[in-house]
C-alpha cells in the first residue's frame, strides 16, 4: 500500500472533516480507508465475541490451533487476516464465515 505524504503546512487550520474530504478524492486513499475500516471492524467483532463467551485469547488460540500472539495481533486490528485463519477462529465460536 502506498503511503500518502501530507506536509505539516497542509494540516494547519484544517479540520479532520476538511482533510478527509480532500483525501477522499484520491481513489487509492479511499480504497485503503475502506479496507482499514473493515479490518478494524472485524477485529472488534472477534474481540467482543471472545469476551461475550468469557474466553481468553489463549483459549481461543488453543481451540483454533494457533499461538495466542496471533489472536492478539488480529484483535489489535493492525494485521490482515487470511480467510483460513478467520474460518478457524469462527469455528471456535461456533460460527461460520459468510459473505453479505
Amino acid at each position: 500500500m502506498k503511503k500518502i505524504e501530507i506536509a505539516e503546512k497542509d494540516l494547519r487550520g484544517r479540520t479532520f472533516e476538511e482533510m478527509f474530504t480532500k483525501l477522499s478524492r484520491n481513489k487509492g486513499f479511499l480504497k485503503a480507508y475502506v479496507e482499514e475500516r473493515a479490518r478494524r471492524r472485524l477485529a472488534k467483532q472477534i474481540r467482543e465475541l471472545r469476551i461475550a463467551q468469557h474466553l481468553t485469547q489463549k483459549t481461543v488460540a488453543k481451540r483454533a490451533d494457533m499461538p495466542q500472539s496471533v489472536i492478539a495481533r488480529i484483535e489489535s486490528g493492525d494485521r490482515a487476516i487470511s480467510v483460513e485463519t478467520l474460518g478457524r477462529i469462527a469455528h471456535t465460536f461456533g460460527k461460520e464465515v459468510q459473505l453479505v
